[in-house]
């Protein structure tokens, strides 16, 4: 089947984050704002779905799921889910891992904020890279740990772990776990065999526990491969992989998580912590499952949409605007760019794009922690007519910015 992912879809009234919640997420600081855009007119570059359709196959499955008529707690009592997964594992991963280890949550978010809560004590420490996604912070701010930040290394578009930062920073004893991400989001890099096999060895020098942020897994460029770093780390036991469809088949709202936690102990005290009580939607399970089972066509033809959005995105900032730098990241469908050199004296830049160009983007430290000021993120998954209308707006903001100094 060949899938349109030019279609633009009308996602108002549906009560969408992306549509008509990015006030609240963006703005909370200025409840009363206006902007000279209508809501409608604003190109959504800003949060972490995609504006395409979720695959018809996923779509149908639901359906007839729904034709089922009854939608009572659900519970997963056969290995069908399990074995979906984990085929997907071993074909683009070459990594599989026993079923014991599988447990489910709403999102990864709320399955982080109870794995700190569980793998650090009230006096100890978390560490992670930075930039990074903000809902890192938010786990450590909510279970009150304090967060130890190493910033990573950046030339010319291209960011690298500061290793003799990040063991120093993983040696103080107060520092029980670190919470890693990879790919990582917002940079885009994909961790090489090497970076991961430098990053296990301070981990397990230093007898830490490691929660691995999986989520953008699928979502890499064509001719790349993605390495879990439970395959890095086959025989530690202090790891946790987090995987979902949910980015990879725009399934945000269906609340499903992977989790997969190899210590016994912790996974019986995340059982037992969960405020899920181990409860799964029914159409999220037939979802998801499917997506395993049916959707590998539309995410390489998805792949090669974005990888062409980002080769448009690229060209157009170098073209356009020169004096930023936008690298096509090796994952994930989110543009790190570097602005910097282009709007120096902007300290709110969501807000600057949002009232001079009705571009809705994230950046800055505000939004990624450290070491993101000067940056924005860019979602490029979505049509290319809106993502080359999003751009034009960006760069004509720049340019009046610039000349009206």
């Amino acid at each position: 089947m060949k899938y349109n992912f030019d279609e633009i879809i009308d996602r108002r009234n549906t009560n969408s984050q992306n549509v008509e919640g990015f006030r609240s997420y963006l703005f909370n600081e200025y409840p009363d704002i206006e902007f000279p855009f209508a809501d409608d007119e604003f190109i959504r570059m800003w949060v972490a779905d995609m504006e395409f359709a979720t695959p018809p196959e996923i779509c149908d499955a639901i359906k007839k799921r729904v034709d089922q008529r009854i939608f009572g707690y659900t519970k997963i009592y056969d290995p069908g889910y399990y074995n979906a997964l984990n085929d997907w594992c071993k074909r683009l991963y070459d990594w599989s891992f026993p079923k014991e280890e599988l447990v489910f949550s709403p999102g990864i978010i709320p399955a982080l904020y109870g794995l700190v809560k569980e793998t650090v004590a009230a006096d100890e420490k978390m560490l992670i890279t930075t930039p990074a996604y903000g809902f890192f912070k938010h786990a450590a701010d909510f279970n009150n740990r304090e967060l130890v930040c190493s910033d990573l290394k950046y030339e010319k578009g291209y960011f690298t772990v500061d290793f003799d930062d990040f063991e120093k920073k993983a040696a103080d004893p107060k520092v029980k776990m670190v919470l890693w991400c990879n790919p990582h989001n917002p940079t885009g890099r994909m961790w090489t065999e090497e970076e991961l096999g430098k990053v296990a060895a301070i981990i397990e020098t230093y007898d830490l526990w490691v929660i691995s942020d999986e989520i953008h897994c699928d979502l890499i460029r064509q001719g790349k491969k993605h390495i879990p770093l439970g395959k890095v780390m086959p025989e530690y036991k202090k790891l946790v992989t987090c995987m979902a469809a949910s980015k990879t088949f725009n399934m945000a709202g269906m609340n499903f998580s992977n989790i997969i936690i190899r210590d016994s102990a912790l996974r019986r005290a995340f059982r037992r912590n969960s405020s899920a009580g181990g409860d799964i939607n029914p159409l999220s399970l037939t979802a998801n499952q499917t997506a395993y089972e049916k959707g590998a066509d539309w995410l390489e033809q998805l792949k090669d949409y974005l990888d062409g959005n980002f080769n448009y995105c690229a060209e157009f900032f170098k073209q356009n605007v020169p004096e930023a730098v936008c690298c096509v990241p090796e994952a994930t469908y989110l543009a790190w760019v570097d602005l910097n050199a282009c709007l120096p004296d902007i300290e709110n830049l969501p807000l600057f794009f949002a009232q001079k160009a009705g571009v809705l983007l994230e950046g800055g430290d505000a939004l990624f922690v450290n070491n993101a000021k000067g940056f924005v993120r860019l979602n490029l998954a979505m049509p290319r007519a809106l993502l080359k209308e999003g751009l034009k707006r960006i760069a004509h903001a720049i340019h009046e910015q610039n000349q009206n100094k």
